[in-house]
C-alpha cells in the first residue's frame, strides 16, 4: 500500500461563480488538518484556493452555518468526519449565491412569518403585564418542548424534503419552520395558540407535507420534524372537531 495515499483525502467540491458551474477536486494530507470536513474546507481556502466560498461560524454544531450536502446527505460540515473521498454540494434546491453558499432569504422569511417569539394577550403581556409575577411553567409542560427547541435552523431538513423543493416558493413552510411553529403552539406560556393554529391550517402551508420523513432522517441534531408535523396536524384536527361539536350543540339547543 502506498503510505502517502493512505493518509490523503480527496474533496470534490461544487463551484458556482455568477452562474458558471463546475466541480473542482482537491487533495491533501489528512494529517495536516483537523478531523472534520469543515477543517478540510478551511485548509483548502487557506492554502489551496482562497476563492472558495462557504459559511461557517461556531465549529461546534450549534450555529447551523456550515450546512451542506456531503456525500449525498444534508448535514453539518463541522460534525462530519473526513473520509478518503468527499463529495460536497450546497444544500439542494436553493438559489446559490456562490459555491457552497445558498440564499436563505425565503427560509428566514417563512420563519419570521410564524412569529417565533412568546406572545401574551393583555393584561398578561410578556413585559408590561408581568413585571410583578413570574410566568410559570410546570416541568411536564416544559418537557413538551424537548426535541423542538434544540433546532438550530440549519435547513438540512427542509432542503431534503421533495415537497419543499417544489413548493417553498408557493407557500409550503417546510419541516424546520413547521416544527418551530408547533414549538410555540405547545408552549404553555403563550396565549396565541388559536391564532397560531389558524395560521398554519392551510392546504399549502402545512398539508403539502406527505410524511416522506427525509427531514427526520437527515437532521444533524437528531430531532424529528416529521413527528412534530404529525402532532401539529392532529392538534388542528382535534381543534376543528371540537369546534364542530360545539357548533352542533349550539344548533341543537336552538
Amino acid at each position: 500500500m502506498n503510505i502517502t495515499r493512505r493518509f490523503s483525502s480527496t474533496f470534490k467540491i461544487y463551484r458556482n461563480n455568477k452562474g458558471k458551474v463546475k466541480i473542482d477536486s482537491f487533495e491533501f494530507d489528512k494529517k495536516e488538518v483537523g478531523p472534520m470536513v469543515l477543517d478540510g474546507l478551511i485548509h483548502i481556502k487557506n492554502n489551496l484556493d482562497k476563492g472558495l466560498g462557504f459559511r461557517r461560524s461556531c465549529r461546534e454544531g450549534i450555529c447551523g452555518s456550515c450546512a451542506m450536502n456531503i456525500n449525498g446527505k444534508n448535514t453539518l460540515a463541522c460534525l462530519t468526519p473526513i473520509e478518503d473521498k468527499n463529495t460536497i454540494y450546497p444544500l439542494p434546491h436553493m438559489p446559490i449565491i456562490r459555491d457552497l453558499i445558498p440564499d436563505m432569504t425565503n427560509f428566514y422569511k417563512q420563519y419570521k412569518d410564524i412569529k417565533p417569539w412568546l406572545q401574551r394577550k393583555p393584561p398578561y403581556d410578556v413585559f408590561a403585564g408581568s413585571k410583578d409575577s413570574e410566568i410559570l411553567q410546570y416541568p411536564s409542560e416544559r418537557k413538551k418542548l424537548d426535541g423542538m427547541y434544540e433546532c438550530i435552523l440549519c435547513a438540512c431538513c427542509s432542503t431534503s424534503c421533495p415537497s419543499y423543493w417544489w413548493n417553498s416558493d408557493k407557500g409550503y413552510l417546510g419541516p424546520a419552520v413547521l416544527m418551530q411553529a408547533f414549538r410555540w403552539i405547545e408552549d404553555s406560556r403563550d396565549t396565541q395558540t388559536s391564532e397560531r393554529l389558524e395560521y398554519v391550517d392551510d392546504a399549502m402551508k402545512l398539508y403539502r407535507c406527505k410524511t416522506i420523513m427525509n427531514c427526520s432522517n437527515t437532521c444533524p441534531k437528531g430531532l424529528n420534524p416529521g413527528q412534530a408535523i404529525g402532532k401539529l396536524k392532529k392538534k388542528i384536527e382535534d381543534k376543528n372537531k371540537s369546534e364542530e361539536r360545539k357548533n352542533w350543540i349550539i344548533d341543537e339547543a336552538r
